[in-house]
């Protein structure tokens, strides 16, 4: 498999896919032999993490994927299972019909599934119905089996991609098979990666069928997805020497009337995610509780747009918009900070204004989830969700910037950059204060020296690792912003 180990695995859209498939026949490897890898590859893989199944039910489509099935049913007849293959209709393409001849020649059936076709007395369930093959809401009996596979109890173990998934986008425009596992082929596809394909992607693995390296010089990776063990390429160890003024200069600009714990959220993040000095800007009745709360941050009573200035001396990064506000105090402060020659970290009230007033900026970090993101696109919620990849791409050219777009998968767009796909994160992290936490550690890291898209990248990286520490440590429901950050501080410190 393609992987550049700076950035992460190689992700690719379904065209690209098919033409790796392409090169690779072309370069003289039969696409019937990766038919029999992909078969061999899924029999390895059911057996290794299902070894007792033994009555196994296999759904096979018209085409390769139904292929890839039909190999895989007598690699696991010949093992002694009772495998059942049901075909939606007869296979289609040559590699698939030579398949399904060889299955029958095995003693295998090959039964019609109909409309009263229930899947419930299996062991495991095998979808070879679409894999990469439809890129369209599944229809009429299609749609029928995908509903009775997901009504059946047993595990399911999807080829290539869930049927129904959309291998580019990650969306599923109407029924899609609710997979244990999946087992891409070849290259990883980046729609499992983001979105509701972190439901019904299951746990996701990667054969790669012995392609030869050169088929993959036919294109380019659309995506590369990025894990917590690539942390240590952004954050590097610390000069033995180095003094506070090394690591950059963080002012925090936030918490209007009401939302001191938003504004204290995103120092403290900054400051436990390595920031040399982390300043705050912000209303006067929050500073006592700031200093009694944190005593690193350095609040300071920030009424108005002269005064936002003189605090910005000396700040490398402005971290604007938790506990912001879209009042009169919060806007001055938006617009004062955006006059400003800083690199900037935008989330929260900072987006919401943003999307009143599109412009370009000059350096700077968004973070916004679905429905700011909606809001800054002219758009819905919906279709942020439909083509997350597009949503991402398409924000980071409208506003000139880095683009963190939060939810299951993040994906980091700047403009010049393959995008990132986030692989850290959990569902308990969907509490109130998170992004507040994830705007004070890309600050953090952007005034250490990263630059734009390397700071959103490490940031969510480092943010959705730390979730999944504390996760780890006392579960997920009840999670809370302020649990990430002891385990910020650890993961910050790769050794």
């Amino acid at each position: 498999m393609n992987v550049r180990n700076d950035i992460g695995m190689a992700l690719y859209r379904g065209a690209e896919a098919r033409a790796i498939d392409a090169a690779a026949v072309a370069g003289g490897l039969p696409a019937f032999t990766l038919m029999q890898r992909a078969g061999a590859a899924a029999f390895a893989s059911l057996r290794r993490h299902w070894p007792q199944a033994h009555r196994i039910g296999i759904a096979c489509g018209s085409g390769n994927n139904g292929g890839d099935g039909y190999v895989l049913a007598r690699l696991l007849q010949a093992d002694g299972c009772q495998v059942r293959v049901f075909a939606l209709t007869a296979a289609r393409t040559h590699e698939a019909q030579r398949a399904a001849a060889q299955w029958e020649e095995a003693g295998g059936r090959i039964e019609p599934i109909d409309v009263e076709t229930e899947f419930g007395s299996f062991d495991l369930l095998v979808d070879a119905i679409f894999g990469i093959g439809l890129a369209r809401a599944p229809e009429g009996l299609a749609a029928r089996v995908i509903g009775a596979i997901n009504a059946s109890d047993a595990p399911v173990l999807a080829l290539d991609l869930p049927s129904g998934l959309d291998a580019d986008s990650g969306a599923a425009p109407g029924a899609c098979v609710r997979a244990t596992r999946t087992l891409s082929f070849i290259a990883a596809k980046r729609g499992l990666f983001t979105g509701i394909a972190r439901e019904v992607g299951g746990l996701v693995e990667v054969a790669s069928l012995e392609v030869p390296a050169a088929a993959f010089d036919t294109c380019e990776p659309s995506a590369y997805l990025c894990r917590a063990e690539l942390l240590p390429h952004w954050l590097r160890p610390r000069s033995r020497v180095a003094h506070k003024g090394d690591h950059g200069q963080v002012l925090a600009v936030g918490g209007d009337h009401g939302y001191a714990g938003a504004i204290h959220l995103c120092a403290e993040a900054a400051l436990r995610s390595g920031a040399g000095l982390v300043r705050v800007a912000t209303r006067a009745e929050q500073v006592a509780v700031l200093v009694g709360s944190r005593p690193e941050a350095m609040p300071a009573a920030v009424e108005d747009a002269d005064a936002l200035r003189l605090q910005a001396k000396g700040a490398d990064v402005i971290a604007l918009g938790p506990g912001l506000g879209q009042e009169r105090w919060g806007r001055e402060m938006f617009e004062a900070a955006l006059a400003l020659d800083r690199a900037l970290v935008l989330d929260a009230d900072a987006l919401n204004l943003l999307a009143q007033a599109p412009r370009a900026l000059n350096d700077a970090v968004l973070t916004p989830h679905p429905g700011e993101a909606a809001r800054l696109l002219g758009t819905t919620v919906a279709g942020v969700e439909a083509d997350r990849f597009a949503a991402a791409q398409a924000l980071a050219q409208r506003y000139a910037a880095s683009v963190v777009l939060k939810g299951a998968g993040s994906i980091v767009a700047a403009p010049g950059h393959v995008a990132v796909v986030i692989d850290a994160g959990n569902p308990g992290m969907a509490s109130g204060g998170m992004g507040d936490v994830l705007t004070g550690v890309i600050a953090a890291l952007r005034a250490q020296g990263l630059a734009g898209f390397d700071a959103a990248c490490a940031g969510a990286l480092l943010h959705g690792a730390a979730g999944d520490a504390a996760a780890r440590e006392g579960g997920e429901r009840g999670l809370l912003a302020s649990d990430l950050f002891p385990f910020l501080r650890r993961l910050a410190n790769p050794a």
